[in-house]
């Protein structure tokens, strides 16, 4: 069974994330832009949601952000590898919603 994904919220889930042994403490505190280390602020941050990481004793969570203009080249990315995978984004990219879920992502976070 598939996910739906058709709002905004829901395709950021679909972005992928640097490894977290990649980034500093900022970067995993969200602080700092999880691709390019920027410095954010509440009114600069991306949410990129809740993300759960397995360990031995059990699991853990971060919660990353990012700035705008990674969010949405990451967008851009995630819309590239899905579309050609995409039966219906191949016959009718409007009827996907999946891809106009990450089509309206990338518009939401221009400069």
């Amino acid at each position: 069974m598939t996910t739906e994904i058709s709002s905004v919220t829901d395709a950021i889930s679909l972005l992928d994330l640097p490894p977290l042994d990649d980034l500093t403490e900022n970067q995993v505190r969200g602080t700092a832009c999880v691709w390019c280390a920027t410095s954010l602020s509440v009114v600069t941050a991306v949410d990129l949601g809740e993300r759960r990481h397995k360990r031995l004793d059990g699991s853990y969570s971060t919660f990353p952000r990012a700035c705008r203009p990674c969010t949405r080249a990451a967008g851009v990315r995630a819309l590239a590898d899905h579309a050609p995978l995409c039966e219906q984004c191949t016959d009718d990219p409007g009827a996907c919603t999946t891809g106009m879920a990450l089509q309206r992502l990338i518009r939401e976070h221009r400069r």
